[in-house]
Order: structure tokens, then sequence, then C-alpha cells
């Protein structure tokens, strides 16, 4: 059965003032002890039984069903405010129709759709058992958000993981890996022409790193991408460097992993490569997927999302899929039109309402 709409007025209005609360308690990564303790305790309150694992806290009313089990996740953490915000960005102001605040977009705005569809349809006959997980350290991919209470979910059959995507489906997602170069050399007086110049050694490299050809391209992904960020080499001006760092950003798709990809670069230049991790692969759901089947039905569309999320971490399918504008992300005066928050909870709400997984 459709929700009414005087059902969803009121679920709307509890999301916007949850969220209006959630934007007062600053949160950012590894720091959201205090909204995560808000959380629970609101949630409490609801009559519901919450349970606390470090910063994450989880709704599972039936621990021990056999049902299959859909997870519904979303992050509690921000990113530091830039210092160009004009507003208090945790004071919450309502103005023409968007609610301002850091965090409202990315992604507390999900945060709270997510939780008003558990709530809604956490007692309804469905052939799945839903989860709820509001997470911690997702905007720097930390041990101690997802990551941490992945042993906890067990027999995760399907997420949704809500990021701003204005409410269409994300059904694969680019990898991230960040390499450590250094190019060694041999120091030298610069007057004297002598030693090796890693500037030079470096150069040569990244050269090859720029007409590197990733020949495995995706429908939805496009290319893999190694791109030169940063670099840094010398002491003084007449000395020939023995030394030059740079770093490499690595964003995949689905047909690379990681570490083919450092193997692959590793194998083209004479700098000794260091990745930071392999964890953070692309992802990516079958378009034959029963979730996928059911947004193209109600008429969502689907596309493959640049931006990393908690999705990478996660060993069973997914899409990505929730209220307010991947542009909004990380910028001054932050916010989330107050409309996209009743329409994202109607569209959780339709997506997964008989749904059968």
């Amino acid at each position: 059965m459709p929700i009414s709409e005087s059902k969803l007025d009121q679920l709307t209005l509890e999301a916007i003032e949850l969220l209006s609360a959630l934007v007062r308690i600053p949160a950012l990564s590894k720091e959201e002890d205090h909204r995560a303790t808000f959380l629970l305790n609101y949630l409490k309150n609801q009559g519901l039984d919450p349970k606390q694992s470090l910063n994450n806290i989880m709704l599972d009313q039936d621990p021990l069903t056999s049902k299959p089990k859909l997870l519904l996740n979303s992050h509690i953490d921000t990113v530091k405010p830039v210092p160009s915000w004009n507003l208090n960005p945790h004071d919450p102001i309502k103005q023409n129709g968007n609610l301002y605040g850091i965090g409202t977009n990315d992604a507390g705005a999900s945060v709270v759709s997510l939780l008003m569809t558990y709530k809604y349809l956490m007692d309804s006959n469905q052939s799945y058992h839903l989860i709820y997980a509001a997470t911690a350290e997702e905007e720097i991919s930390g041990q101690n958000g997802i990551a941490h209470i992945i042993n906890e979910l067990h027999d995760i059959k399907l997420a949704i993981v809500g990021e701003p995507t204005g409410m269409q489906m994300a059904i694969a997602e680019k990898g991230l890996m960040v390499i450590d170069a250094l190019a060694s050399g041999i120091s030298g007086h610069a007057a004297r022409h002598e030693g090796k110049n890693a500037i030079y050694v470096a150069l040569a490299d990244i050269e090859r790193i720029i007409n590197y050809l990733f020949d495995k391209e995706s429908d939805l992904l496009g290319s893999t991408k190694a791109t030169v960020t940063m670099i840094h080499a010398g002491s003084q001006h007449n000395v020939i460097p023995d030394q030059c760092n740079y770093v490499i950003d690595v964003r995949s798709n689905e047909f690379y992993s990681n570490e083919e990809i450092y193997n692959l670069l590793q194998g083209e230049v004479e700098s000794v490569l260091t990745p930071r991790s392999f964890r953070l692969n692309s992802s990516r759901i079958k378009t034959n997927h029963p979730i996928v089947i059911k947004g193209t039905k109600i008429g969502l569309t689907s596309y493959g999302s640049p931006t990393l999320s908690d999705q990478t971490l996660m060993p069973f399918p997914s899409i990505k899929i929730g209220p307010g504008a991947s542009s909004r992300s990380h910028t001054a005066d932050e916010y989330i039109k107050m409309d996209e928050i009743r329409h994202g909870i109607k569209t959780y709400i339709e997506l997964l309402d008989g749904l059968s997984i």
C-alpha cells in the first residue's frame, strides 16, 4: 500500500526536526561520540532498542530472524567546515524551503530519511528483515565505521547506502588508491652538472603515468585514471636533489583491483611506489538485481558514481541512493531542500515495500 500523505507529512516533519538536532552537534570524523550518544538516546525514547558499537548506532529488532537481511546505512560524521561559510555551520536555519547546516546534504538527510523508512517498514510483512546502521568515519574511510561493524552484520544480502544522489540509483562506484612515489637520484653540485637529478627521474616517470592507458573501459564508470597530485624535492638551489617524492591519486573502475593497478604502474616507472591501502576498490551491482529492476520500474534511473562511499567496504551487493545533490557536499553554506527529504522518504518506501531479494 502506498504511504498516505498525512503519514508522509508526519515522517518528514520528524526527520527535519531530528536532522536539525544532529546539525547542532559537531561530528567530525573520529569525533562523533556526542552525536552518536544523542542518536542512541533519541532512538531509545522512540521505544526502539538501539545498539552502540564505538560511534556506530544500529537497529535490529530481530537478530535471530531467518529472513534475508537488508541493511539501511548512512553516516553521521562530517568534514571540517571550510573557511568561506557565511552562516554558522552548526546552527540549523530553515529558509526558503531549505535547511542549512553542515552535513545536512552529506549525508544527514539520508540518515534521517532512512531511519523514517525503517520505522515505517519494520513492522510490515516484508520478505526480508530490515537493519538500520548510522555509522562513523565515512568521510575518511576509517577503520572504526562501517568496517568495524561488518563482522557484526551477519548474512547481509543487500545494502542501501544513503548518500546525496538526487534519489537516483548509483549502481557502480569508482574505487580509490593513493600511492606515495619515491624517485631516487645521486646528489651533486648543480654548477658542475654532477649527480643524477631525482626530479628528472620523477618527471620521466610522471610522463609515463600520464600516457599509460588502462584499456578496460566501463560503460558506467569510464576508464581508470591515475593522476599525480603532489610533488616535493630539493633542499637548496645549488644541490642536485637525490630524492623526489610525489603522490598518485588513482580512481579505478570495476575491471581493475587496486593491487592490479599498483603492479601495472610499478612495472612502468623507475620510482618506488608504495600504496597507502588496497582496500578501497570499485564496486558494482548487477543490472538484473531485484533492487535495480524495482527501482527502474518505479521510474528511477541508474548511473555510475565517481565519488567514494562506504559501499567500497561492503562485501555484499549495494546501491547508493539518497536525497540531496552531490555537488553540494563539502561546500560552504551546505543545505538540503526540505522537499528532498519528503521525496527521499517516499521513494525509499516505494523502492523497498514489497521488494523480494
